[in-house]
């Protein structure tokens, strides 16, 4: 039996690089739907008057369709074929971006988010499935997947800057639209240049591990979106996140059961699977959370325009672009587990870092050393880690390999997103509501008294007010509250963080053996049965 179906083994040097260039750009496409709208943030915020939950649902709602369809895309992937699923994928995220172009309600936005998350989840596992078909060669293997992990850094950089331009010359809607040409360009590329391959033999689909992965998965993220509206203790969230629980423990029984698993749990006990994967979900649950917070720091409390907030984080994008390879190849000559330590070390420092930001901080001596450092410890962790991961299993299980190391990554950030916002948001509503209580409505409107309650981005609109002399002081002490208390809260959070990411590290380093490197060729079915 061979390993995987495949059209990649008489590609020529040139058709090698050209398909690895368009998976990077697809991937580039998939990523820049997380990080472009960050930036648009406050103008939704003020035009669709929607506060921390709302602004949360705004990221995390394609997060959350995309976590809760990854694990069963990626076994999809490896049945029908990545190319077929890639193309999928992307005509979908050009469709639904539509949506979100054309929206003019925050559910309406929410929607299109979410919608944008499937097809999302739909072509990313593919990316790295088809980069593991056509790279066996263990040495470019890695290289390949330490820029494939690089790629998220350029993203990052890409994201805020051409967002910020657009927001700034244009409106958020415009933030949309750029999916449509950069989905077409990518359809094409997929089209001329991408081989297929899939697996030769999968059996019929399990159906019922489809649902309970993602009702499971689901269930929990927005359990924990949720959270911070309810209460962390309240019936609706505990509930939920035991029904999640449920739901999860009863899919493991389930995959262990079948004879065509969509996910091998068996993997987890693992420790080059598990210990990788359990680093990339930390550290994104830093580095999510820290850039929700820092888009509302710069452009909240800093006062920056999107177009200058994305230049001002370029620094993170290229630390990260230019670390991932060289951490990649590292590893293996060193081994992963010390690489991906010494990463998580780096986020943790960098988080640290972060909480000692305040109203008035130096970019030069404080923001800019903060993002390099967490770039540089993400970059780090995440190309050791996802090359350990698919190291772990069958080349023609690439496919759910990927889904696996891209559900971790995604779980974690909503994660950071949700509990690091709901810290943050708690802060800040416990010292600005009873002082806007107190402001007469001469100094803020009814209209806007809700909005100033719930959401520190409200400063902007703020600041813009144009009031009697003899009222500017009032606003301007509210002012001064609302970016005092979201600073507290941001730092509690940064400090959470910190300590989630050092325990992590102790525990990958007593986890994952000193002496694991990915120097082999990729695992086969023949090998696995052996």
């Amino acid at each position: 039996m061979t390993s995987v179906v495949s059209s990649a083994a008489g590609l020529s040097s040139g058709r090698r690089t050209a398909a690895f260039v368009v998976i990077c750009f697809v991937e580039l496409l998939v990523v820049l739907d997380n990080t472009v709208v960050n930036v648009a943030l406050p103008d939704i915020s003020e035009e669709l008057r929607a506060g921390f939950t709302g602004l949360q649902w705004v990221v995390d709602a394609y997060i959350l369709t995309f976590c809760g369809l990854l694990l069963a895309f990626g076994n999809i992937t490896d049945r029908i074929g990545r190319k077929r699923m890639l193309l999928i994928g992307v005509v979908g995220l050009a469709a639904t971006s539509v949506i979100g172009a054309v929206a003019d309600s925050l559910p309406q936005l929410i929607t299109s988010r979410a919608l944008m998350g499937v097809f999302a989840a739909a072509a990313l596992p593919a990316t790295l499935a088809v980069i593991i078909d056509i790279f066996r060669e263990p040495a470019r293997r890695a290289v390949a997947i330490g820029t494939w992990a690089s790629v998220a850094g350029i993203a990052i950089a890409i994201g805020p800057v051409s967002g910020g331009y657009i927001v700034e010359h244009f409106s958020w809607h415009a933030v949309f639209w750029l999916n449509v040409p950069v989905a077409l360009i990518a359809v094409v590329g997929i089209v001329t240049a991408v081989p297929e391959s899939r697996a030769p033999e999968t059996g019929p689909l399990d159906v019922q591990g489809v649902a309970l992965s993602f009702a499971g998965i689901t269930l929990m993220v927005y359990s924990l979106i949720e959270a911070p509206t309810h209460g962390w203790l309240s019936a609706h969230t505990l509930g939920g996140a035991a029904v999640a629980a449920v739901l999860l423990v009863l899919f493991v029984l389930r995959q262990l059961r079948t004879a065509t698993p969509i996910l091998d749990v068996r993997l987890f006990r693992l420790p080059p699977f598990a210990m990788p994967a359990l680093a990339i979900s930390v550290a994104y649950f830093s580095m999510f959370g820290y850039v929700f917070l820092t888009t509302q720091y710069f452009q909240g409390v800093r006062g920056y325009t999107a177009l200058e907030f994305g230049v001002a984080t370029i620094p993170f994008a290229l630390a990260l672009a230019v670390s991932a390879p060289l951490a990649t190849a590292l590893a293996q000559r060193i081994g992963t587990m010390p690489v991906v330590v010494t990463g998580l070390i780096l986020v943790s420092i960098g988080m640290v870092l972060a909480g000692q930001v305040d109203v008035d901080s130096s970019y030069v001596g404080l923001l800019l050393p903060t993002m390099v450092v967490l770039a540089v410890g993400i970059a780090v962790i995440q190309g050791p880690a996802t090359e350990s991961i698919m190291s772990a299993v069958p080349v023609s299980e690439a496919g759910a390999g990927s889904a696996v190391n891209d559900t971790t990554r995604e779980l974690g950030g909503t994660l950071g997103v949700a509990v690091l916002g709901s810290i943050t948001a708690s802060y800040y509503n416990a010292a600005v509501r009873p002082v806007v209580a107190e402001i007469p409505v001469t100094v803020i409107s009814d209209r806007d008294r809700e909005y100033v309650d719930s959401s520190f981005l409200s400063v902007t609109a703020l600041q813009e007010y144009d009031l009697p002399s003899i009222l500017v002081p009032a606003r301007d002490a509210l002012v001064l509250t609302m970016k005092e208390a979201a600073m507290d809260g941001a730092r509690v959070a940064s400090h959470v963080a910190a300590a989630a990411v050092a325990v992590c590290a102790v525990v990958v380093a007593v986890g994952l053996p000193r002496s694991h490197r990915t120097t082999g060729v990729l695992r086969t079915d023949e090998a696995e049965e052996a």
